[in-house]
């Protein structure tokens, strides 16, 4: 589920957490914007179990790694994800398998979007033998 209530309703997250994020992902995207403060004030109130990473919303590949690693380390699960109004490149699908995420957010099968579902298809193949996103473990944790 992602953002179910309100960017700004942490303790919200946190209360729908306790009833269901032990059986399904609590993903928050507009509560954390990939920004590291707002990323430890949901880890304090446990407010997600999963994050949206969009790097051009962070504006550095820098950072969105550093916002990554404070979640990731907080047990939050990272979901790479596009923006809207994205083109046919796929650069996102290089970065979400560089930065181990295991799921990635590309929307709909259709357009600008399936060229990202099919350069993960060729990254796979690229890789054979290499574990990849879709052998990661997907374990609802916190």
């Amino acid at each position: 589920v992602e953002d179910p209530l309100h960017e700004e309703d942490f303790e919200g997250f946190g209360l729908l957490m306790k009833a269901i994020g032990h059986r399904a992902l609590i993903c928050g995207d507009d509560l954390f914007t990939t920004n590291v403060v707002r990323i430890k004030q949901g880890l304090e109130l446990k407010a997600a179990n999963a994050i949206i990473i969009k790097p051009n919303q962070v504006g550095t590949l820098t950072d969105a790694y550093k916002a990554l690693r404070v979640a990731r380390a907080g047990g939050l699960m990272p979901v790479m994800s596009h923006r809207s109004g994205e083109t046919e490149d796929a650069f996102i699908s290089h970065l979400a398998v560089g930065f181990r995420c295991p799921v990635i957010k590309a929307g709909v099968l259709g357009g600008e979007r399936i060229v990202k579902h099919n350069e993960l298809i060729r990254i796979e193949e690229m890789l054979e033998n290499v574990k990849c996103m879709a052998e990661l473990p997907l374990q609802v944790t916190r």
